[in-house]
């Protein structure tokens, strides 16, 4: 098991109401970045389902300079009609950030100290277009 000590949180940056898939994004990293797979360990689609990304044994590419011992989540959404950053997460999905939150921490803390991030405090974005902090800093 490769360590783990931090969790960082991202958003697609499509517009809210906009359905992609785990599949689209994986295209966008591979065939745009030139990576191997997709960058995320977990996305969570409009639904609230949640989907797998890359082996949580394996590095992610999601924040760099950071990707090592982290693990990166990616709601689908955070941008308004226009693109502009926004919260855009439906119940659904804030419910199963939570749970997906909750389940890593209490999984990962037994071996190693853990913390949530968003994506804009490591790089100059706005995603994940809310604040990580005030809502999951108490995790």
């Amino acid at each position: 098991m490769r360590e783990i000590n931090k969790i960082i949180i991202h958003c697609s940056a499509t517009r809210e109401g906009q359905d992609i898939s785990v599949d689209t994004i994986k295209r966008w990293h591979i065939e745009g970045n030139g990576w191997n797979d997709i960058g995320y360990h977990y996305v969570i689609g409009l639904d609230g389902s949640i989907y797998k990304g890359r082996p949580d044994n394996v590095q992610g590419a999601h924040t760099k300079g950071h990707n090592k011992g982290s693990i990166g989540i990616c709601y689908i959404g955070g941008c308004d009609k226009d693109l502009n950053p926004k919260d855009t997460r439906t119940e659904a999905q804030k419910l199963s950030l939570e749970i997906l939150l909750e389940g890593l921490i209490s999984g990962y803390e037994r071996r190693f100290l853990v913390s949530v991030h968003g994506h804009n405090e490591f790089s100059n974005k706005a995603c994940p277009s809310f604040d990580v902090q005030e809502e999951y800093g108490r995790l």
